[in-house]
């Protein structure tokens, strides 16, 4: 009995530690490599810390591709065992990755090392799709150097763009901030949030062009004047939003949504608190205000305020209260569409004004027994 048991804990040993990265020496990369098959090796050294950060995502890779063995191939040399083999492919630094052709040509892979960057890599060389299923797209839209200029210096929008690298470890924190803050203002089509693998070779000249010399590099590119303004605020999802709502002239929430003050207009604010208080011959007389205020303030909003005055001096009932209730009941749910929240938001903002008191009746700020003895 020890004696199966010891081969069946063998067995499983063999099955966990399996890799499907193939290792290549001397003695059989040229039966490999250039045998009519693509294939995708790295040549490290045990000892490289970044060879060592790069060995489990290069096994998942690996993995990704393993029903396609006929197809493709995913291979690793120790050029500091090998160092003629790694000489011979010019291999200076480790890691050094190489994308070898069928015919055994080769050129260097010079984009991300994450799992993602990788596995997108090898099927746009190869058409051969991994297994893993693919990661949503982001919401911040992705710019390169072929995209950059029609969208950061369109006259007609505000543009933060993040020059970031896949490895960067300040990116990757920075990364899931900047994806809400994307989908916050994802309503928003003249407020842009966009990126650019500034690691990327194809980017290198937009990187320099822009003075990025670390990572993260962040920069505003205002609609009115596409002189980069470097951002240096904070890197969370209140600070981008905090700094975006000051630039691009938005109103937008923490967490999604709007905040308590879109759409509303100051003049229309007064003459809703004052039909909360007035007496009602003095009503109508504020209604007709708001229609002619209305001539000359064409936002939807102001119409809105106009349908709810004359809905309030219609009915025998509170319109207002009811509405609140009603609308709020919707925006606790959350089960619209972002952009049809976003009206509902505005719409219940607007309705607040109705329940706020004129600023002239509101209770003045108590005085402190210091300046009350200077009276």
């Amino acid at each position: 009995m020890k004696f199966f048991s010891a081969l069946f804990t063998a067995a499983l040993f063999a099955g966990a530690s399996a890799s499907s990265v193939i290792d290549l020496d001397p003695s059989n990369f040229d039966s490999i490599v250039g045998q009519g098959k693509p294939g995708l090796v790295e040549f490290f050294a045990p000892w490289c810390g970044h060879c060592k950060k790069l060995a489990p995502i290069y096994e998942e890779v690996a993995d990704a591709f393993a029903h396609k063995k006929g197809d493709v191939y995913v291979a690793k040399v120790d050029a500091d065992a090998n160092k003629e083999l790694g000489g011979r492919f010019g291999v200076s630094s480790y890691p050094t990755l190489k994308w070898f052709n069928a015919d055994g040509t080769h050129e260097p892979y010079e984009s991300g090392r994450d799992l993602e960057a990788l596995t997108a890599f090898i099927t746009q060389k190869t058409g051969v799709k991994s297994s893993i299923k693919p990661p949503p797209p982001p919401a911040y839209t992705i710019l390169d150097a072929t995209s950059f200029d029609d969208v950061a210096l369109d006259p007609t929008k505000d543009v933060l763009v993040s020059f970031t690298a896949p490895w960067c470890g300040h990116c990757k924190n920075m990364k899931p901030h900047y994806e809400k803050v994307a989908k916050t203002f994802e309503n928003e089509g003249n407020c842009i949030i966009a990126n650019v693998d500034a690691d990327d070779k194809k980017n290198k000249d937009l990187a320099k062009k822009y003075g990025v010399t670390g990572y993260p590099t962040l920069k505003f590119f205002s609609k009115d004047n596409k002189e980069p303004e470097a951002y240096e605020g904070g890197r969370t999802e209140a600070d981008f939003v905090q700094f975006l709502n000051e630039k691009c002239g938005t109103q937008r929430a923490v967490g999604g949504g709007l905040n308590d003050l879109a759409g509303r207009i100051p003049a229309f604010d007064e003459l809703a608190s004052k039909l909360f208080t007035a007496a009602a011959d003095l009503k109508n007389a504020i209604v007709e205000e708001a229609r002619q205020l209305l001539t000359t303030d064409a936002a939807a909003t102001a119409k809105y305020y106009l349908k709810v005055m004359e809905k309030e001096l219609a009915g025998p009932t509170s319109y207002v209260q009811k509405e609140s209730a009603r609308l709020g009941s919707i925006l606790k749910k959350r089960t619209l569409a972002s952009e049809k929240l976003d009206e509902i938001q505005i719409k219940v903002n607007i309705l607040k004004a109705f329940q706020e008191a004129p600023k002239e009746e509101q209770e003045p700020e108590a005085k402190s027994e210091h300046d009350a003895s200077e009276l």
